[in-house]
């Protein structure tokens, strides 16, 4: 894996600013390759390309992310949210992080990206 500079954005247009609302694009590129470097332990493959991110919100200097897990039951349950603070917390300008874990709609392969995939041999 390479360093967070050179790690590939996959998509951080799934989580676009509303129309009126700030592009915060250079931002959420910059917090996608946060993302990205948080990994489930039971499972090589980062938690943004499993598709356990459903959507981060920028209020200024502050984000709100609402995440998922593969199973109610994962083992990490407790610790991922912090996990994914910690690594937000690294972005410069961001000042708060608030993450919430949901477990509604329930997380599905389908949600991986085609790399995930690709690197868990579903394809």
């Amino acid at each position: 894996m390479g360093t967070m500079a050179d790690m590939q954005v996959s998509d951080p247009a799934q989580f676009a600013p509303a129309s009126g609302e700030p592009d915060n694009s250079a931002l959420m590129d910059q917090i996608v390759i946060a993302l990205k470097t948080v990994f489930d332990p039971e499972i090589p493959v980062d938690i943004y390309e499993l598709g356990l991110i459903y959507d981060v919100k920028v209020n200024g200097p502050k984000l709100h992310v609402t995440m998922t897990l593969t199973a109610p039951g994962c083992p990490v349950a407790g610790e991922m949210p912090l996990m994914v603070e910690r690594a937000l917390m690294g972005v410069e300008g961001v000042e708060e992080v608030e993450v919430d874990l949901v477990w509604d709609p329930p997380w599905e392969p389908s949600r991986m990206s085609e790399s995930a995939r690709l690197e868990l041999g579903m394809d």
